[in-house]
């Protein structure tokens, strides 16, 4: 089973892509032309959002480095402790909104200090899999198509978030139990 799925798996890329030009061929498209096309206007959307993604970055940077994280954090501790979260991981959980990138640097200085299969290792993991880069997303997705407001999608994606956080605590707290 797993070499079927190997076979498919290096297969599927290239059956699509001349799927897609045989598709272009039969019904008498210019698919250069349309390959091209799509080509500009991919490159044109990278240079669009590419000042949100720098601005994100510097942020990201700028609550590592400037100890604001650490602040939230050590504001955020009595909260966690009295509902039995490790406080280790609510930074992760405060970058993962902006960065995954950040937040996986994180995740690894997790690892280094208390191991990957450790409680904290295991509930940053489950954490950094349930949750998404809310701000990037909403920045970068809506600005791309011209959203300029976003009305209830952060307030949403961060009860969600919220809501993610005290799942991946119970979900690695009940796994961590029984190993």
């Amino acid at each position: 089973m797993i070499k079927i799925l190997d076979f498919l798996s290096m297969v599927i890329i290239p059956l699509v892509i001349f799927y897609i030009i045989g598709y272009g061929v039969i019904n008498k498209k210019p698919v250069f032309e349309d390959f091209v096309e799509g080509g500009k206007q991919g490159f044109q959307i990278i240079l669009d959002i590419a000042p949100t993604i720098v601005g994100l970055i510097v942020a990201v940077g700028v609550l590592r480095t400037s100890g604001t994280l650490d602040l939230i954090s050590d504001f955020l501790k009595p909260l966690a402790s009295l509902i039995h979260i490790p406080a280790e991981i609510i930074p992760i959980s405060i970058i993962k909104m902006f960065s995954s990138s950040g937040a996986n640097g994180l995740l690894f200085d997790l690892f280094k200090g208390f191991g990957a299969d450790s409680l904290i290792g295991m509930t940053a993991s489950i954490l950094l899999s349930c949750t998404e880069t809310l701000f990037y997303t909403v920045s970068v997705y809506f600005m791309s198509i011209g959203i300029s407001k976003s009305r209830w999608t952060i307030p949403g994606g961060i009860v969600i978030a919220i809501v993610s956080f005290i799942l991946s605590v119970w979900i690695a707290g009940a796994v961590f139990d029984k190993l």
